[in-house]
């Protein structure tokens, strides 16, 4: 079995996801009491978020460069980022490391061409779901992005930091962003991605008959994938 290196911490609440699933994942396919081996980096989140709104990406990309570092150091084979948002700076942590990024984006766009799937609606934060870091991946695939309306965008992305990255799951915003979704599927959407981690938190598959591609599972699927290979 390989070994993982996480930077997580963007927040903690959907990084415990990915150790859990991960962990799950593992026992699933081995049995027994197998469970994942892997490296955890968390970042103080609030200094990242704090440089996120301010625009200094290039201080975000040293912070999380120097967290990859640490994890390949600690002997991980693999890097995954257990965040969308921050794989705006993925290529500049892909730079300071030898070993290989899981990138989210790579592994949802491959879920969504299995599944036939050539327009998907994304909800993120408003960096994901505004700038085209994220977007231009699935572009190449051939896949077109649709993103909610201005005033749906500010909603999506202040239930992700105000109430979500704050555990907080609220059944106003729950019911707020499951009429995003429906506006999507309105709009030619064939599916909605929940383009933040955080984001299952608060909707999964069962309330809504969108299909949704969750991509803490996608990704965390593809780790435990990697890890097993």
């Amino acid at each position: 079995m390989k070994t993982a290196g996480l930077i997580g911490g963007m927040s903690w609440e959907s990084t415990q996801t990915y150790y859990r699933l991960i962990n799950q994942g593992v026992k699933q396919r081995l049995g027994g009491l197998h469970s994942a081996r892997l490296v955890l980096y968390s970042v103080d989140f609030a200094e990242i978020e704090a440089l996120q709104h301010q625009g200094d990406w290039a201080a975000t990309a040293r912070i999380l460069s120097e967290a990859a570092r640490s994890v390949e150091a600690a002997g991980a084979e693999f890097l995954v980022l257990c965040t969308n948002t921050m794989h705006k700076v993925a290529a500049e942590i892909e730079q300071s490391v030898n070993i290989p990024l899981l990138h989210i984006a790579d592994a949802t766009a491959g879920v969504l061409q299995a599944d036939g799937v050539t327009c998907v609606g994304l909800l993120g934060t408003s960096f994901t779901m505004e700038q085209n870091f994220y977007r231009e991946r699935l572009e190449a695939r051939g896949i077109q992005v649709l993103v909610p309306d201005a005033t749906q965008r500010e909603r999506v992305h202040r239930v992700i930091y105000d109430e979500l990255c704050r555990g907080e799951v609220r059944d106003e915003s729950r019911a707020a962003y499951l009429e995003i979704v429906a506006s999507l599927a309105d709009s030619g959407a064939q599916g909605v991605i929940l383009g933040c981690t955080e984001i299952g938190l608060l909707i999964q598959q069962s309330d809504t008959p969108v299909r949704l591609y969750d991509t803490a599972v996608i990704h965390v699927e593809q780790v435990v994938e990697a890890a097993l290979d």
